[in-house]
């Protein structure tokens, strides 16, 4: 895969060593075992897949070397580049500034730029309408791009499929980035709807089969489907793509239902099932998958907690949490000053939206055994500064730079 050029800030000298040792051991990802760190009485297991991936590095590589090659002209991210607040601020300190708020909202109209201007459009993407209104101020978006390749394997997976006259199911979120964009360009093509989880899928299904009258249709799913859709007639062929950072089991779950559902209605077997549902596997981004069968592994783990690391408003974040959530204690935490001492944690409750004080997180017996990871956006520095954080409320036996050395 191609190198990046990310800034040295986001590294660590331990994670770095580590995630070497991994890759040279292991350089088709087969294993899926955690990483020990053992430092005595504290015991860190640490993810074999956790942090930037390939599409975060690309856009933060584009939008570093764009302020490098642009001095004194005006840059502008669209929306946040990433969901991780250090990098997101690092860009503002450099004087790249936000148009538009993680939701969409404006915080400086598109009527104050000029053809002169850069805009750089975040690894999410952007909707052709937003696309289209940059163009015709005459801000090129091509060179200053830095849309996750993954992202646009599933724009072009739904290209596809359109043409072959299918409905584009979107399993994701629908006010995040991605999913607005990827909408955006489905429903170009085809006529398209949103299901945010398995739930909403349940309910498609009804009208699919005839159990829900159509007309119900248009206010339960408000704002989630394509112009001008028909729930009578454009949920008779249909393929589900997904926002790349949803869990890749959930969104195969809900495939997996609505072509059961295709099968009942219409008699399908194996060999005709294309007929009203198109084959959309290969829509599942391989960071998300490897990041979460990563944490399936490392929840094999016996263990006291677990401390997920990343941004508060990152999709594939909080669905690492949510798969540790289950399992044991799980703190959610953006950054090591949130480890307030060996006594209290202050994390994000990402089902509330708001973060809560928790006393007492850390066992009294030793040695405490603490599982470790963090989101696709997150930078490997803010892990390692978690991971001295942990260290400083222990008498250890080694140093992290002797146990840089057993990775060397």
């Amino acid at each position: 895969m191609k190198q990046f050029e990310v800034p040295i800030i986001y590294r660590g000298p331990l994670i770095t060593a580590i995630k070497k040792m991994r890759k040279d051991s292991d350089r088709m990802k087969r294993d899926f075992t955690p990483t020990l760190l053992d430092f005595g009485p504290l015991r860190i297991y640490l993810a074999r897949h956790f942090g930037f991936c390939y599409g975060v590095e690309n856009a933060i590589d584009i939008a570093f070397k764009t302020v490098e090659e642009n001095p004194g002209k005006r840059i502008f991210l669209l929306s946040e580049m990433i969901h991780n607040p250090q990098v997101n601020s690092d860009l503002q300190d450099h004087g790249v500034k936000f148009l538009q708020d993680t939701y969409g909202n404006t915080l400086i109209p598109f009527g104050e730029l000029n053809a002169d201007d850069i805009v750089l459009i975040p690894a999410f993407g952007t909707t052709l309408e937003i696309e289209k209104k940059l163009n015709d101020i005459g801000i090129q978006t091509e060179k200053y791009n830095t849309t996750c390749p993954f992202v646009e394997k599933v724009w072009n997976r739904s290209e596809m499929i359109a043409k072959q006259n299918y409905t584009i199911i979107i399993h994701g979120k629908p006010k995040h980035e991605e999913t607005r964009a990827t909408f955006s360009h489905a429903s170009v093509n085809s006529p398209s709807v949103i299901v945010k989880d398995m739930e909403q899928a349940k309910e498609l299904a009804k009208y699919i089969a005839g159990k829900k009258p159509y007309s119900l249709f248009y206010e339960e799913f408000n704002g989630q489907y394509s112009e001008d859709f028909d729930a009578g007639k454009d949920l008779e062929r249909i393929g589900v793509v997904n926002q790349t950072t949803m869990l890749a089991s959930d969104t195969q779950a809900i495939a997996d239902y609505l072509k059961q559902i295709m099968i009942n209605k219409y008699g399908l077997a194996e060999a005709n099932i294309e007929e009203h549902f198109a084959d959309t596997r290969d829509t599942l981004c391989y960071a998300t998958n490897d990041n979460q069968n990563a944490v399936i592994d490392l929840l094999k783990t016996d263990a006291d907690l677990a401390i997920v690391v990343g941004g508060y408003n990152s999709s594939n974040t909080s669905h690492l949490v949510e798969l540790c959530e289950e399992k044991l204690p799980t703190y959610f935490i953006n950054n090591e000053e949130k480890i307030l001492s060996s006594k209290e944690i202050l994390h994000y409750n990402f089902h509330t939206k708001e973060e809560m004080l928790t006393p007492d997180y850390l066992p009294s017996k030793q040695p405490v055994k603490i599982l470790l990871t963090s989101g696709a956006s997150c930078p490997d520095a803010l892990v390692e500064g978690v991971i001295k954080k942990l260290i400083s409320f222990f008498k250890v036996t080694k140093t992290t730079e002797e146990v840089i050395e057993n990775f060397g």
